[in-house]
This record gives structure tokens, C-alpha cells and sequence, in this order.
């Protein structure tokens, strides 16, 4: 009986153990280095989906991105374009603190998404006020960016709301030859 005890804590613990997340910082030897202020600076096509929770695609959309950047202070506009014809805007404003720590404000993001960049990596967490059949929905969003190359950047966010799984957003940027 103690054998098949020792057996099932084991496999607990390997369990609990292959649950642990990922961290900015196991990034931080990749490469390129993802500088924010020189790859989100101009003209830039992002194509992407959005998935629930049992992984079926929900929507698909492009988003047209312009980038500026002056003095460590960004701003994104992007202008989204849905596959069932909606559209929306939504504007950022980042501030570089640190040469690892961002901090971005939009006008639907509750407080500020706070985002830290390491090697090619950036992760932003933030809180996304969503509108969705007249109820606003206000879910937490853990996003992790990928610097491929100069032109590609990969993107990959979870949703959740009270810490439960409701689905992802996966896109591709492609930054335009200035």
C-alpha cells in the first residue's frame, strides 16, 4: 500500500510541477531582441483570430497599425476589420520606464496593461473592457509577443475572466518596408 502511496504522490507532483507557467525571463537569451520602439514604429498589417474556449474560431480580422514613437512615448492606432464586416478602432499610448518595462494605456483597457519585454519576447497583462450584446465584460488578458525577424512578429493572448479559461486571440504582424 505504501508503494502504490509513494506512486500517486510522485505523480501528483509531476503533475503540479508540469503546471507551472512560463516566465518573461526564459526568453531572455533569444534572438533578435525585440526593441518596442523600433519594430512598432510605422506601418504595419496584423492578421489574427479569435477563439472560445473549446478552440473553434469565432472571428478573423486584419488590423491596419500605425506606429510613432518620440522620446520613449508610443502610440499605436489601429483600425480593425472584421470577417463579418465590423469594424473598430482602438488607440494606445505606451511609455517606455525602463529599457525592460512598458506601460500601456487605451481607452478600452481598464487601468494600464503592464508589459515586460525580455530577449525577442514581450509579455503584456492587462484588463480588456469588452462589449458584447449591449454587456460590457471587463476580462483579463495574458499576452505574449514573439520578434521572429525585422518583419515578423507572432502574437498569442489568453482570455479569462475570475481566472477561468475563455478562450485566445492568435495574430501575425507583418511590418510594412518603410
Amino acid at each position: 500500500m505504501k508503494i502504490i502511496g509513494c506512486f500517486f504522490a510522485v505523480l501528483a507532483f509531476v503533475g503540479i510541477m508540469s503546471c507551472s507557467s512560463v516566465h518573461i525571463n526564459d526568453y531572455a537569451n533569444e534572438k533578435p531582441a525585440l526593441v518596442l520602439e523600433e519594430y512598432l514604429n510605422g506601418t504595419l498589417d496584423s492578421y489574427g483570430i479569435v477563439q472560445d474556449r473549446s478552440g473553434k474560431v469565432t472571428k478573423r480580422f486584419h488590423c491596419l497599425i500605425k506606429g510613432s514613437w518620440k522620446d520613449g512615448l508610443g502610440t499605436l492606432d489601429e483600425d480593425f476589420t472584421y470577417s463579418d464586416g465590423t469594424k473598430s478602432h482602438r488607440v494606445w499610448t505606451i511609455k517606455k520606464e525602463t529599457d525592460k518595462k512598458y506601460i500601456g494605456t487605451a481607452a478600452d483597457v481598464v487601468g494600464e496593461a503592464i508589459g515586460t519585454v525580455e530577449g525577442n519576447a514581450l509579455r503584456w497583462n492587462y484588463v480588456l473592457s469588452l462589449d458584447n450584446d449591449g454587456k460590457n465584460y471587463h476580462l483579463d488578458f495574458d499576452d505574449w509577443m514573439f520578434l521572429m525577424d525585422s518583419q515578423v512578429m507572432l502574437n498569442k493572448s489568453k482570455m479569462s475572466k475570475y481566472g477561468i479559461y475563455l478562450g485566445e486571440v492568435t495574430l501575425s504582424f507583418h511590418k510594412r518596408d518603410q
